[in-house]
C-alpha cells in the first residue's frame, strides 16, 4: 500500500469513528433539540466551509517563500542574485536559526489539529489537509483536489530545503502521532508525484465546485487548478530526473495538454497594494525602509555583457547613474567600496506592493520543458520551448524582445547552461526556487561567496534545533540515513 493510500484509509476510519459518535450523540440529545437550536453562537459554527481556509494557507506559504528572511537572505542571496551592504552573515552561510525554525513551522506547525480545530492550524500543511478533509465531508472532490495541489507543493519545498522530512507520518498528531519519522527524500517525491495525479484527477471530476471569493489564485477556476497540479508535477519530475527515468510520465503530461500554455494560467498570487497584504519584499523593503538587500554583481554583470532589456526591471540605477551590483559575501565591507548608495537597489518594478509570489511561473515550465526536450525525455524543439521561455519572462517583466532571442539563439555545445541559465534570471526575486534550481542544474556556474563560512553554496537547511530534542530518534535517524546535518550535507536529487 502506498504513502497516499495509506494516509487516505487512516482519514477514511476518522471520519467513520466520528459519523458513529456523532450519530450516538443525536440519539442521546433529541430530546434537547431545540435547546440546541435556540442556544446556538451564530459567530462560532460547528462546521467551517472548506474554501474558507485557501486564502491562509496561500499567504501563509508565499509570505515565507517571499520574505527577505527566506526568499532574499537564504534563497536570492544564496543564488547570486542579491546580495547586502549590511548584515551579510546569512549570505556568507550563517543562517540564523529563528529563521530555520519558523519556515519549518510554516509548514509543519500546527500538525494534528486540522481535524479537531482547523481555524487554530497553524501550519500549511495542515491546513491543506484541513481543507481537503472538510470538503471530503461535504463531498466536494474538486475542492479535495485542491488540496492535495497544496499540499504536494509545501513537501516538495520542504523537501527542497531540509532533505529528508516527515510525510507518511506528517500531520496525524490526532493520531497519536507527535513524533513523526523522516522519510527519505526520494520516497517523499514518490509520494508527491502520486498525490498530484490524485490531484489531477479530483479536479478533473467535475463534482463540486471552488467558492471564487475564497480562491485567491484562480477564482474559482477548476480547470486552472488541474493546470497547476500538471505543471508542478513537471517541475517535481524535472528535479527527479537525475536519479529516476521519468521520460514516459513527463512526455504524458505533455501529451495531457495540462500544462501552462500563457503567463494567464501560471500559479501565482497577486498581492493587495497596502500593508498588510501587500508583497512581503515591498513590506521590508520600502514599507519598513531596509535598503539593505541590493543586486549582486553577478546578475547585473551578465545582464549588462549581453544588453539583457530585464536589466532595468530588476536594478536601480545607483548614485552614479550606472548599474552596479555587489558581491556576495564580506562581513565588512572594505574601504566602504559598497554601501547604501553606490550598489544599485533591487528593481522599482521588483518593489512593488501587488508584484506576485509564484508557485510556479509558465517562464519556469518552458524552460523546463527545453532541458528535457535537450535530454530527449520529451519530443519537440529545445529551441522551441527555451525561446517560449524567454518570451515569457519578458512578458512578465513587461520588456520588449528587442533582438535579444535572435542573438543569444540556442547552441547546441552550451544549450543546457544556456537554458539553466536563463531560467535563473527568470526566477528573479523568486529566491527559494532560484537557489534551488541553480543547485540542481549548476548553471549558471558560480563561486562561493567571499568570506563564506563554508566553501561552496548550501546545499540544504538544517533541521530546527528543537527537532534533536522533541523528536529525538527520528532526527538521529534521519541524520544517520542522509548525512551530518549541516548546509554541505546535498539534498538526495543533487547527489
Amino acid at each position: 500500500m502506498n504513502l497516499i493510500n495509506l494516509k487516505q484509509d487512516n482519514k477514511m476510519k476518522r471520519f467513520k469513528i466520528t459519523g458513529i459518535l456523532f450519530a450516538a450523540l443525536l440519539i442521546v440529545t433529541s430530546c434537547d433539540k431545540d435547546f440546541e437550536e435556540i442556544n446556538q453562537d451564530p459567530n462560532n459554527p460547528t462546521s467551517l466551509p472548506s474554501h474558507l481556509i485557501i486564502p491562509t494557507a496561500v499567504r501563509n506559504m508565499q509570505n515565507r517563500l517571499n520574505s527577505t528572511f527566506v526568499g532574499g537572505d537564504m534563497g536570492a542571496c544564496w543564488s547570486q542574485q542579491f546580495a547586502k551592504v549590511q548584515y551579510n552573515d546569512e549570505a556568507r552561510y550563517i543562517p540564523r536559526q529563528s529563521i530555520i525554525s519558523a519556515t519549518w513551522t510554516t509548514l509543519y506547525g500546527g500538525v494534528g489539529n486540522s481535524n479537531t480545530n482547523p481555524t487554530t492550524t497553524t501550519g500549511v500543511l495542515s491546513q491543506a489537509d484541513a481543507i481537503y478533509n472538510l470538503a471530503e465531508v461535504e463531498e466536494n472532490t474538486v475542492m479535495m483536489g485542491l488540496a492535495l495541489v497544496l499540499q504536494a507543493h509545501s513537501y516538495s519545498v520542504a523537501a527542497d530545503m531540509y532533505g529528508d522530512v516527515p510525510f507518511s507520518e506528517a500531520i496525524r498528531g490526532d493520531e497519536g502521532i507527535i513524533a513523526p519519522a523522516y522519510d527519505a527524500q526520494e520516497s517523499v517525491y514518490n509520494g508527491i508525484i502520486s498525490m498530484l495525479s490524485q490531484a489531477i484527477s479530483l479536479l478533473d471530476s467535475g463534482v463540486g465546485t471552488i467558492d471564487s471569493g475564497s480562491d485567491i489564485l484562480y477564482g474559482g477556476d477548476a480547470g486552472l487548478w488541474k493546470k497547476f497540479a500538471a505543471s508542478l508535477q513537471f517541475r517535481c519530475l524535472m528535479r527527479i530526473s537525475g536519479k529516476q527515468n521519468v521520460s514516459s510520465q513527463l512526455q504524458a503530461l505533455v501529451n495531457s495538454g495540462n500544462l501552462f500554455s500563457s503567463n494567464a494560467e501560471e500559479a501565482k498570487l497577486i498581492y493587495l497594494s497596502a500593508s498588510p497584504s501587500a508583497n512581503p519584499l515591498y513590506e521590508t523593503v520600502v514599507f519598513g525602509t531596509r535598503g539593505e538587500w541590493k543586486v549582486n554583481s553577478v546578475i547585473v554583470d551578465m545582464m549588462l555583457d549581453n544588453n539583457d532589456p530585464r536589466l532595468p526591471q530588476i536594478a536601480q540605477l545607483n548614485d552614479a547613474g550606472i548599474y552596479r551590483g555587489k558581491p556576495s559575501g564580506y562581513s565588512d565591507v572594505p574601504n566602504n567600496d559598497y554601501n547604501y548608495t553606490n550598489v544599485s537597489a533591487i528593481g522599482s518594478f521588483y518593489l512593488r506592493p501587488e508584484a506576485p509570489g509564484y508557485y510556479i511561473s509558465n517562464a519556469q515550465l518552458q524552460f523546463l520543458m527545453a532541458e528535457a526536450a535537450q535530454k530527449g525525455y520529451i519530443s519537440g524543439s529545445a529551441s522551441m520551448y527555451y525561446e517560449a521561455g524567454i518570451t515569457a519572462s519578458f512578458e512578465a517583466n513587461g520588456v520588449s524582445d528587442n533582438g535579444y532571442i535572435s542573438s543569444n539563439s540556442l547552441s547546441g555545445s552550451t544549450a543546457l547552461q544556456q537554458i539553466g541559465t536563463e531560467m535563473w534570471k527568470a526566477l528573479f526575486a523568486q529566491g527559494v526556487e532560484s537557489w534551488t534550481e541553480q543547485r540542481r542544474t549548476g548553471y549558471p556556474m558560480l563561486s562561493p561567496a567571499i568570506e563564506g563560512d563554508i566553501n561552496h553554496i548550501p546545499r540544504r537547511y538544517n533541521y530546527p534545533t528543537i527537532e534533536s530534542s522533541i523528536n529525538a530518534a527520528n532526527y538521529e535517524a534521519a541524520v544517520a540515513s542522509q548525512g551530518a546535518d549541516n548546509l554541505s550535507t546535498p539534498v538526495w536529487w543533487m547527489n
